[in-house]
């Protein structure tokens, strides 16, 4: 256990003043070497953790979970999704997916979307790329912003830094309200993304996932690399942590995740409900006539 919260030091980023991205290896997995079967292994264990925590949050019902993931294509989002949460009861746990914004969206300021899909106490949301966009997509490809219809005088030069900063602020106020905000960044690096982006191409059973569009955005990979770092500096804190995951080794992303968020319901204090009076009571009642 100690050895995992040394490993998540590692990635756990709560104060982003003097962040900086190049530090962050993608390929970089603690030191860790573990054959196929161990790495399932050591996943299941944590998958089992987080299903017995998530069932007591569920019935404690006082706390939500809001996990953002964030990532260059490819990068193996949903596949993290879907190993990590693969033992949580779907009951209490719900993924949004968030692609484009629609027209009745960009009626709206750009939070309203996502404050639609916030979840409930004793839930988990799960999204899927998330506000993070409105200042990594759009600040790289301004021809987005063109089509968001703001007036002309709130488009000026401090538009993304007024933006982090609305963001910062509205996690904090999630965080004073018991959500707990988890945020990981999977790191990818240019090199793996290619060589994904071959699988995709070369395996008929993966040609569905590859879009041409994704090739315009990893021409833009260094704008990109800029507009995340800027995003963790400005909204790094210790009620909203980024976590910068290395993921050229899918194994090892999908440990950090399970990891992370386990240690992070564990700080919660989770315990099922003891019954008052009243109910012990009910409870007694209930026993003595079933016999």
């Amino acid at each position: 256990m100690r050895a995992m919260r040394d490993i998540l030091a590692r990635y756990r980023v709560e104060d982003g003043k003097g962040f900086r991205l190049s530090r962050h290896d993608p390929a970089d997995t603690a030191g860790l070497s573990l054959g196929k079967g161990e790495a399932r292994e050591w996943l299941a264990q944590g998958i089992a953790d987080l299903a017995r925590l998530q069932d007591m949050l569920y019935a404690q019902d006082r706390w939500s979970v809001l996990i953002l993931f964030q990532a260059m294509d490819a990068a193996g989002k949903d596949s993290a999704i879907k190993h990590v949460f693969s033992g949580v009861n779907p009951q209490g746990c719900h993924v949004v997916s968030f692609k484009a914004p629609s027209a009745a969206e960009l009626d709206h300021d750009f939070l309203w979307r996502h404050v639609l899909a916030l979840p409930a106490r004793g839930m988990i949301g799960i999204h899927n790329r998330s506000w993070y966009e409105e200042v990594l997509v759009v600040r790289v490809r301004r021809e987005i912003l063109a089509r968001q219809k703001l007036p002309e005088a709130v488009r000026g030069p401090r538009l993304f830094r007024q933006r982090l900063a609305d963001i910062a602020a509205f996690e904090s106020y999630l965080a004073r309200q018991g959500t707990l905000i988890l945020k990981f960044f999977l790191h990818v690096s240019r090199e793996e993304q290619r060589r994904r982006f071959l699988e995709r191409i070369e395996d008929p059973a993966k040609n569905w996932k590859f879009h041409a569009a994704d090739l315009a955005e990893r021409a833009r990979w260094d704008d990109y690399m800029a507009a995340y770092e800027a995003a963790i500096r400005a909204t790094a804190a210790p009620h909203a942590p980024w976590f910068v995951v290395p993921a050229d080794a899918k194994w090892f992303t999908r440990l950090v995740v399970a990891a992370a968020i386990g240690e992070a319901l564990r700080g919660l204090g989770l315990a099922y409900p003891e019954p008052d009076a009243a109910q012990r009571a009910e409870l007694a009642a209930a026993r003595a006539a079933l016999g």
